[in-house]
């Protein structure tokens, strides 16, 4: 017997013995006096007993079907094993029409094992820090190496971009690694969706970040670049746990989103890119919280395709030799000997080196014409012939020839940028039209129209 109990059979017993009258034991048991009267009359037939509630060990009057639990729990066993009480209660109504409370749902989950309530696990300690005030003021950005696809297709990295005053996740893509020209695309996204942000909140990655501290280039990287020359503020954090908001985010999106590509079939990152824009508006409806003030704080991007294209370049300076000739990444490249750009022997020029693999010269505000050896690639002896200015060119590749033998694989240089955001760039340009990537292979039709 229970405490309430306990109180009962003693109050009762006192009226039995005529210690306490009537209205005594039901101000005590805060009962009508009628209810005592029927509790003593109920003692005095049956003892005891007859004061506990005559539903104890009944099943209650809305009781679930065992079926219907049975019927949950082997679907939560085969389809959603590892998915949290919210994500499968979802589940359950959305693609199986079955209505049980989330509560009910948790303890029955509980109960059979697929899940461990918060209160019984380790604490964590978090250090809180206040939401920026305005969307668009601080957008912390992150790349997130997971399994995202259950080895159904190889590892990848998921570049994040949420905002710290609503929570709200504004860019998702997916990358193979997380390098600059990964970093590049997917902010040039965020851009023509969004605008410009105050400024973005990153970890010190190399990206964002230049660590070495005897670096004679400045310390700038390219991303770091690009962002100034857009007018964006990049901040570095100094721990992971400054990023608490992107950090939860991740996890979340680990937990969420793995098993919603799971369900929906995505085993690809091309797949996986077209349908996380319906991913992020389902996550923003779910989690996202309204700023502190509604204005926005994002500017307009004022500057022409042309301008973009430039800026989200790879950039690098180089000099001009005597014959309009300079080397980069292995690959020389031969400037056109006009008489204008018979000026610039010994100038400094800058190449621009863009995500979606595409190279162009440019000295001040003018771009220059030129053409490309590659050392690396087989040579048309043809074409050598053709091209009068290669004997310069071929003396440079025979001094390297002693080195190029020592290499089994020949490989581009290490200094120069990862390629591989531009590579699939590439390729998705040529699975539309392979002439736009190889003109050379173009081949104009003689029939009359």
């Amino acid at each position: 017997m229970n405490d309430k109990e306990i109180l009962r059979l003693g109050a009762i017993r006192d009226v039995c013995a005529k210690r306490i009258r009537r209205v005594d034991a039901a101000r005590i048991l805060s009962i009508s006096v009628r209810q005592v009267q029927r509790l003593l009359t109920r003692f005095r037939q049956l003892g005891a007993v007859g004061l506990v509630h005559q539903r104890r060990g009944k099943p209650s009057s809305n009781k679930i079907c065992d079926d219907v639990r049975y019927h949950c729990l082997k679907l939560l066993n085969e389809k959603y094993p590892d998915f949290g009480p919210t994500l499968a209660h979802e589940k359950l109504v959305e693609l199986h029409d079955i209505h049980v409370s989330l509560e009910t749902l948790r303890q029955w989950m509980i109960a059979d094992g697929l899940w461990v309530p918060h209160a019984k696990r380790k604490p964590k300690i978090y250090q809180p820090r206040n939401r920026r005030d305005c969307l668009g003021e601080l957008i912390q950005i992150d790349g997130s190496h997971h399994n995202w696809f259950e080895d159904r297709s190889p590892h990848c990295c998921l570049l994040v971009f949420i905002d710290d005053a609503t929570g709200k996740l504004m860019n998702l893509r997916f990358s193979e690694t997380e390098s600059a020209f990964d970093y590049m695309a997917a902010t040039r996204e965020y851009l023509e969706q969004h605008g410009k942000p105050t400024a973005f909140y990153s970890d010190r990655h190399a990206v964002f970040h230049v660590s070495k501290r005897d670096a004679k280039t400045e310390r700038l990287t390219q991303f770091g670049r690009v962002l100034h020359d857009l007018n964006i503020e990049l901040i570095c954090a100094n721990s992971s746990q400054a990023k608490g908001r992107v950090e939860r985010a991740n996890k979340t999106l680990q937990d969420r989103l793995v098993k919603e590509m799971r369900l929906q079939g995505i085993d690809t990152i091309e797949q996986a890119n077209a349908r996380l824009p319906d991913f992020i508006a389902d996550f923003n409806r779910r989690f996202a919280k309204p700023a502190k003030y509604p204005k926005d704080m994002h500017r307009s991007v004022r500057e022409s395709i042309d301008e973009l294209d430039d800026i989200f370049a790879w950039q690098e300076l180089r000099k001009l030799s005597k014959s309009l000739t300079f080397q980069y990444d292995k690959v020389v490249y031969l400037i056109d000997p006009t008489e204008e750009n018979q000026r610039l022997v010994n100038q400094v020029v800058k190449i621009l080196d863009r995500p979606d693999g595409t190279i162009a010269i440019q000295y001040g505000h003018r771009k220059l014409t030129f053409k490309v050896f590659d050392k690396l690639a087989d040579v048309d002896q043809g074409q050598i012939v053709d091209n009068k200015r290669l004997g310069a060119v071929l003396k440079f590749a025979q001094a390297k020839q002693q080195e190029f033998e020592q290499q089994q694989k020949r490989g581009r240089s290490k200094k120069a940028p990862k390629r591989t955001a531009q590579q699939r760039a590439i390729r998705q340009l040529e699975a539309l039209n392979p002439v736009l990537v190889h003109p050379e292979q173009f081949k104009a039709s003689r029939k009359k129209t």
